[in-house]
């Protein structure tokens, strides 16, 4: 663990040195005592009300599809950013986080790195703005201090101004949440508990690689494949019941295509899979629908009368996230 440094008190909130960081997920107990979770208790933020919806906040930044995963979908997973200004001398990386420890936006470590979170409610009606202005704070932000939420202010930059947009975006997942801690394998006592349970609660969750933005999961009664896909919705609706229609929408035996859901402006397939396929074995139908939907995309005819039954019924299965 790093070592402790004096308490001071800064404006973003209590320094805290890594030995200190209260390993608490938003669904865990509230440190408080309340009983409640610390989502629903010290982790909500104040109400507010939201002027403006931006429907794809992440539009314009490499991996549009994976930052939407990252926000709705996986639960442990961090990726390293690039700034468009570059990186402070004093701040040798900057790295986004699915979640931090009691929810915290952000976090400056006691060696000067940054952590984002990405999983935290918003203030606003537009989550890049809202990421911006927490990065900007966090940059400033004294060693060994989370950075607390705040309200934005209507005009100040979004994470598309800050990010360099040659910088690629590369998600790597991981089985639990040990990067919140700089030396999680000398963690003991209620950060260890903690942090097992964290990791108790995370759902096994794999990237695939043959594929943009497809994500494999494991829950205890079956598989998973939630794919995001940038395909305009209508489109894409109409080639996925095009191949529906065809018997030709599953991914192998003893799969099918259940639906899908919106979140941030972007449509998400999803297929239930056998509790035998494993990512790997999902990889080349997964590949091998990618395909079959890039035939479907290209064709402009009508919908068939079997078609758009199809497609009513996946419109109907339809929910939206954000």
């Amino acid at each position: 663990m790093g070592k402790k440094r004096r308490p001071q008190t800064t404006k973003a909130g209590p320094r805290v040195t890594s030995a200190e960081i209260p390993v608490v997920g938003a669904r865990e107990p509230c440190p408080c005592g309340s009983g409640r979770r610390y989502k629903a208790c010290h982790g909500r933020e104040a109400a507010h009300a939201v002027t403006e919806l931006v429907q794809r906040p992440f539009e314009g930044l490499p991996g549009e599809c994976d930052w939407v995963a990252l926000r709705e979908l996986v639960p442990a997973a961090t990726v390293e950013l690039n700034l468009v200004e570059g990186l402070p001398e004093d701040i040798p990386s900057v790295t986004l986080a699915t979640v931090l420890p009691m929810a915290w936006p952000a976090l400056r470590r006691d060696n000067g790195a940054v952590l984002l979170g990405l999983q935290n409610d918003t203030a606003s009606g537009d989550i890049s703005r809202d990421l911006a202005d927490t990065l900007q704070r966090a940059l400033t932000a004294e060693p060994g201090t989370p950075v607390a939420a705040e309200r934005v202010a209507g005009e100040g930059p979004r994470l598309q101004d800050l990010l360099d947009p040659k910088g690629g975006f590369s998600p790597t997942l991981h089985d639990g949440f040990e990067f919140w801690l700089e030396d999680a394998a000398s963690a003991t006592g209620e950060v260890a508990a903690s942090l097992e349970r964290a990791n108790a609660a995370a759902i096994p969750t794999a990237r695939l690689t043959s594929v943009e933005a497809a994500y494999w999961c494991r829950t205890p009664e079956k598989n998973h494949l939630r794919w995001v896909m940038s395909h305009p919705e209508e489109q894409l609706l109409d080639a996925l019941a095009r191949l529906h229609a065809a018997g030709a929408s599953s991914l192998g035996e003893g799969t099918r295509l259940v639906g899908s859901f919106r979140a941030h402006g972007l449509t998400v397939p999803v297929w239930d899979l056998p509790g035998t396929m494993g990512a790997e074995e999902t990889e080349k139908p997964a590949e091998a629908f990618a395909e079959r939907l890039a035939e479907a995309l290209a064709s402009d005819a009508p919908l068939t009368a079997e078609q758009r039954r199809a497609r009513g019924g996946l419109t109907n299965r339809q929910v939206t996230l954000s």
